[in-house]
């Protein structure tokens, strides 16, 4: 079963707003936004505004992108700074192409960044 019959994907860019490359990043983050606005909700976190949501996490590198679906996160990591890697990233997760990631730092921080929004 694909994901966009299931549930709503979570698309999270972590940033900071001093950070070039985000920057840089945020019209190609915007565009995936508008590609897939119907099969996912996208949120753009601020790492210094946004610290309450995000915890005791610890974002090193830019841009780091959170997909999950369900509270259940795909992916986390940091991303090359193009659209079509995190486009990549998103048509496997609406594929069921990627497993759950297992990391205790990450229980619950999709639920609280989608609160953001």
């Amino acid at each position: 079963m694909r994901l966009a019959e299931t549930a709503p994907l979570l698309v999270a860019c972590l940033c900071a707003a001093w950070c070039r490359t985000c920057e840089e990043y945020r019209s190609a983050f915007d565009a995936l936004n508008i590609e897939f606005q119907d099969i996912a909700h996208f949120v753009w976190v601020d790492i210094e505004d946004d610290e309450d949501t995000l915890g005791d996490l610890d974002v090193v590198d830019f841009p780091t992108l959170l997909l999950a679906s369900k509270a259940q996160v795909l992916f986390y990591g940091p991303v090359l700074p193009h659209l079509q890697a995190a486009r990549q990233l998103i048509e496997r997760a609406r594929q069921g192409k990627l497993g759950p990631v297992h990391d205790a730092t990450l229980v619950g921080l999709s639920n609280r960044i989608a609160a953001l929004r």
